[in-house]
């Protein structure tokens, strides 16, 4: 039976975070039991782009500095990295270090920030769809790798925690290629699933102090929970995520998938909970986006009926052009190239429109909404 710790923290203050950091090792075995001296390992992060702390969208950077103290003082070598949305180069990562408060705690604890851009073949053996991945090489370069992921929702996945944390160590603009290969929902989180097991995280770490509810993973809201989560499996932790956020987890692809691979149970009572009961942690008022795909109806329509559905109502980004500044970094990261910028405003082709919603997702003004047609809505709680 996996554990997962689960423990209260309130707020951002740098000791109480570190203590409950603590704690979490110490549910699950110890720092000594995964961290031996002089091993380099990487945080991982969600530096899914330029955002402050307090936008609830990234790692918050007193998260990841607690972390990596405990690390440091227990003899390891910290590198902190991510390959976020869009371009993977020196000059974004600069920017996404320094906009999300990262740069300044790396500073101050003795950790590095990941700036090797260049990118492996990594094989995949146990993978379902992806048997082999093109990474940042810095996974080449540590001898441990640890999550350290945000608690949101997500347009797209509904959810996004521990295991889709990892797609992150897909290198820049290939992520954009992983949309358009497998543009529906049930290959696309097999695929998250894959990138998971290649990624092979000693242990996940959740930021679930101040979480996002609504239209995650960037443009939702802040909603506190005050929680710190930490399991040796990520696959399990987003099980204890997502009951906390009144999400049943088997709504969510990627734990579904996991539940279909035998990763997990997707149950709770097949979870060794340690730390608070979390019974004081569930909110069952989280603000849940609809799934934005129809896979829901698998099974329960004829296929022909279920496709002329998918045709007819397909939820679609609306473009708000008065907030809109013009910066085209929707048409820049979009997977299939269908969105096209005229008169400094985005414009797209629908007929093609692969429903990833990336131009959501990196939206920097949360300019794109994403219109779902009332009768889907009904359809998805099906």
């Amino acid at each position: 039976m996996e554990i997962v710790s689960l423990i209260e923290c309130k707020d951002y203050e740098y000791e109480k975070v570190k203590e409950g950091i603590i704690k979490t090792f110490r549910n699950l075995g110890g720092v000594n039991k995964y961290i031996k001296k002089g091993d380099k390992v990487l945080l991982k992060l969600n530096l899914l782009m330029k955002k402050k702390p307090e936008e609830a969208t990234t790692t918050h950077p007193i998260f990841t500095k607690a972390l990596a103290k405990v690390l440091i003082d227990h003899g390891a070598e910290v590198i902190i990295g991510d390959s976020p949305g869009g371009p993977f180069n020196t000059s974004i990562l600069k920017g996404i270090y320094r906009a999300c408060g990262i740069e300044k705690i790396a500073d101050e604890v003795g950790a590095k920030l990941n700036y090797n851009t260049n990118t492996i073949d990594i094989k995949n053996e146990d993978g379902l769809i992806l048997k082999k991945i093109v990474g940042i090489e810095v996974l080449n370069e540590v001898d441990k790798v640890i999550s350290v992921s945000k608690l949101k929702t997500h347009g797209m996945m509904m959810f996004t925690g521990a295991v889709k944390n990892m797609f992150g160590i897909v290198a820049g603009l290939e992520k954009a290629e992983y949309h358009v290969r497998m543009p529906n929902n049930v290959d696309f989180s097999n695929a998250l699933v894959d990138i998971c097991i290649a990624a092979k995280p000693i242990l996940s770490f959740m930021d679930g102090i101040v979480g996002m509810e609504g239209a995650g993973p960037s443009a939702g809201e802040p909603r506190e929970v005050g929680a710190i989560i930490g399991s040796t499996s990520p696959y399990e932790l987003d099980v204890v995520a997502t009951s906390i956020i009144g999400l049943s987890p088997l709504k969510v692809p990627t734990i579904k998938r996991c539940v279909e691979r035998n990763l997990c149970s997707g149950k709770l009572e097949d979870i060794k909970l340690m730390g608070e009961d979390i019974n004081k942690f569930i909110l069952n008022d989280f603000v849940i986006p609809e799934i934005r795909s129809l896979d829901l109806l698998d099974g329960k329509l004829p296929k022909f009926i279920r496709d002329i559905l998918n045709d007819l109502l397909q939820p679609k980004p609306v473009f708000n052009h008065d907030e809109c500044v013009g910066c085209s970094d929707c048409a820049d990261n979009c997977p299939p190239r269908v969105i096209e910028m005229v008169n400094n405003k985005p414009v797209v082709n629908l007929d093609e429109c692969i429903r990833c919603f990336c131009c959501q997702e990196l939206c920097p003004v949360k300019a794109i909404l994403i219109h779902r047609p009332l009768l889907m809505k009904l359809l998805a709680k099906l």
